[in-house]
């Protein structure tokens, strides 16, 4: 009994032992294999040499544009931190050559971004004295009232006499009343005078300091006004032989470059730097303001061998080199570390790295760039 019971028992176990060790088969529909996921050789990828492959069809998707390089002469250039002034031919400043009140002109008080025209009035500064000076101003007055009845009684006395009176003393008194009324009239309109301020040239108003009922000190900056269309640009030069060595000079906003004009440089130093003054005039402008900094490229005389790109054409690698990405094949693309040079902010020289007639991408390298 004792040993049937045992084999029994060893019976179960190996059943048990047999069912656990044998592998688990799902149900229909839910097997999932052991096959690993098909990899899709037709979509961008980067291959092991570092370059990348990118379809045809990927290449219209992500807007793909490159450019045949070719090699020049490029004019050698250095970039200057700069300024927005305003162009003193063209702005001005309005200025109160009295104390006083502010009231508003014709049109109400101007302001900022307000189109005006040269003569407009566009405030009235109603002129403040001091107590003292107005008791004063009315006792000079009440005197010389009395002096000019006193005038016109002795012309009146004289006029009678005219047969007796020499005529030069008729024409003395007359005189002396003229003068009296002149001086009356003068000193009367005196306390209630408006200044007007008027606007010296065309423009549009960039700063304005006044509102209604503001008291105002004489030569107080109330208004500025400049045309947009016509700023002056200031840049600092740590080199004082490149004022004798600019040739042409640019800025960019946004995606414009805007030829500057190259004025003159100063004769005396700011911040141990040489001021040089440029001229700027275009449409593009109007999104500059006055005290901006910029970024002023200035193309010397001096020439540098290289290939002109576009500055989107620039990209960084994983070794945070400088890199471009160069079409090989219809498909293939491949990183090319480089040297550059700045050229006018929208293109640079790449001075080594590049050969003539190579395509380098200059839309749509920073997708290509992120290719894994």
């Amino acid at each position: 009994m004792k040993a049937r019971c045992m084999t029994t028992s060893l019976a179960l176990l190996l059943v048990l032992a047999a069912t656990l060790g044998a592998p688990a088969l799902a149900g229909d529909g839910h097997d999932h294999g052991d096959a690993p996921p098909a990899a899709n050789s037709n979509g961008p990828k980067r291959l092991a040499d570092g370059s990348v492959f990118l379809p045809k069809p990927a290449q219209r998707q992500l807007s793909v544009r490159t450019l045949v390089t070719e090699e020049a002469d490029l004019a050698r250039s250095v970039e200057l931190n700069g300024k927005v002034l305003v162009d003193p031919n063209a702005g001005g400043m309005v200025q109160p050559l009295n104390a006083g009140r502010i009231e508003a002109g014709p049109r109400g008080l101007p302001e900022p971004g307000q189109t005006i025209r040269k003569g407009e009035v566009l405030a009235y500064v109603v002129s403040s004295t001091a107590p003292i000076e107005r008791s004063n101003q009315a006792a000079q007055l009440a005197e010389w009232r009395a002096a000019r009845q006193l005038a016109d009684k002795r012309v009146a006395r004289l006029k009678e006499l005219a047969d007796t009176v020499p005529r030069k003393e008729v024409e003395a008194a007359e005189s002396e009343a003229a003068s009296l009324a002149e001086r009356l009239s003068a000193v009367g309109a005196g306390p209630a005078t408006r200044e007007a301020l008027v606007a010296p040239v065309s423009g549009v108003i960039a700063s304005a300091h006044v509102v209604a009922g503001q008291v105002v000190d004489a030569r107080e900056l109330l208004f500025e006004i400049i045309d947009p269309s016509r700023l002056r640009i200031e840049a600092l030069a740590f080199d004082p032989a490149l004022a004798a060595n600019v040739g042409s000079a640019s800025l960019v906003v946004g995606e414009q470059r805007i030829p500057l004009e190259f004025v003159g440089a100063a004769r005396s130093l700011r911040e141990q730097a040489l001021p040089l003054g440029f001229r700027a005039r275009g449409g593009a402008l109007s999104s500059l303001a006055v005290g901006q900094p910029v970024r002023v490229f200035v193309q010397t005389k001096d020439k540098v061998k290289g290939i002109a790109v576009p500055v989107a054409s620039l990209m960084k690698n994983p070794a945070n080199q400088t890199v471009v990405w160069v079409k090989t094949a219809p498909e293939r693309f491949e990183p090319r570390a480089i040297t550059t040079e700045a050229l006018d902010g929208a293109t640079v020289a790449v001075t080594s790295g590049l050969k003539a007639g190579d395509r380098v991408v200059t839309q749509g390298a920073a997708l290509i760039n992120q290719v894994r």
